[in-house]
């Protein structure tokens, strides 16, 4: 994320006490700047006398228009959903380099834009290439098929209280109290999503959190990070490529190939469960994601007409009370409706 525009405040207290109780700076006046984009931490580039690093903290109630709290422990999460993805595809996600459990402060290596450019970015000018759909694909279905086969995992990842508080209930749940007839449904794809612990979840897929480096994408935000259902990292992942298709929309036909791209190359690298039965998951959760993004707590901020909202609503409503099992279904759908 870049650094934001306006002049830089002094390295917050929190900041300067966590990096010099770990070990990464020195006696001297740290530097920074505050980063931008992020709703649920504050996050700084700070330079130390060994360079740049970046640190964040999270925080107890979003930057969101609900109300939606959640536990600060959570960034304990992400940095072991960090230090396990960067075991299984190296350099997949920022290097940890501390965590201090007393402050919330996570500190990791600093990736600089010259370098790495966010997935979103290029997708909002129309970019949308194949072989990076397919690489997210590869890079996310390796992460969990490392941590499927080692299920001593699992019990590093206790946090399912966090996953409910800042995954399922303001996603499903919150649209479900704005949609009574679709409630129903939108519950068992809460309780399908709980009831399938198979591997590590990231939890916030999304372009806004994958940068796009040298080496490939590089994995950002893990603060869900929950031992789960895996098909949830899919389904969050494969929205987004839908509803840039109204954000962008000279690009629409290359993100629903994109969409196949990615969604093939992640399949293709399931070894833990048959594949049909993942995407079936999948296929039944990602209308509800779907709609969650026009009418749960994080309604996506580049849907800003009706037209573009109810045409969300009405491919997620066919789709929650008629679900279909193959990913190509709920694509095929929404491409039929875009059509109209």
């Amino acid at each position: 994320m870049p650094p934001s525009a306006s002049a830089p405040p002094a390295v917050p207290p929190e900041f300067a006490q966590a990096l010099r109780e770990l070990g990464l700076a020195d006696g001297g006046h740290l530097t920074g700047v505050p980063l931008t984009g992020g709703v649920s931490s504050d996050i700084w580039r700070i330079d130390t006398a060994h360079g740049p690093v970046c640190a964040k903290r999270a925080l107890p109630k979003l930057r969101v228009a609900a109300d939606w709290h959640a536990p600060i422990e959570r960034n304990l999460y992400e940095a072991r959903w960090m230090s396990v993805a960067d075991a299984a595809v190296p350099g997949s996600a920022p290097r940890v380099l501390g965590q201090h459990p007393g402050l919330g402060v996570l500190v990791m290596s600093y990736h600089a834009p010259a370098e790495h450019r966010l997935w979103k970015e290029r997708l909002r000018e129309g970019e949308a290439d194949l072989e990076t759909a397919r690489q997210v694909g590869r890079s996310l279905v390796s992460i969990q098929a490392y941590s499927a086969a080692s299920a001593e995992l699992s019990g590093r990842f206790d946090s399912d209280a966090i996953f409910f508080d800042i995954r399922l209930e303001p996603y499903l749940l919150a649209t479900a109290r704005q949609h009574p007839e679709l409630a129903a449904r939108l519950e068992e794809l809460v309780a399908q999503t709980q009831s399938n612990k198979l591997a590590l979840v990231h939890g916030d897929v999304s372009p806004k959190n994958i940068l796009l480096g040298p080496r490939g994408p590089v994995f950002l935000d893990a603060e869900c990070a929950w031992w789960g259902d895996p098909a949830f990292d899919l389904a969050f992942c494969l929205n987004h490529l839908l509803l840039k298709c109204l954000w962008t929309p000279r690009a629409r036909d290359d993100f629903l190939c994109c969409f196949d791209a990615l969604a093939k190359a992640y399949l293709e690298g399931v070894d833990w469960e048959p594949r049909a039965a993942i995407e079936h998951r999948a296929a039944a959760l990602l209308p509800g994601l779907f709609l969650a993004r026009v009418d749960g707590k994080s309604p996506v901020e580049y849907l800003t007409s009706d037209a573009q909202r109810q045409a969300v609503r009405r491919v997620a409503r066919q789709l929650l009370l008629h679900p279909v099992a193959r990913l190509a279904e709920v694509r095929d759908k929404w491409c039929e409706e875009l059509q109209r």
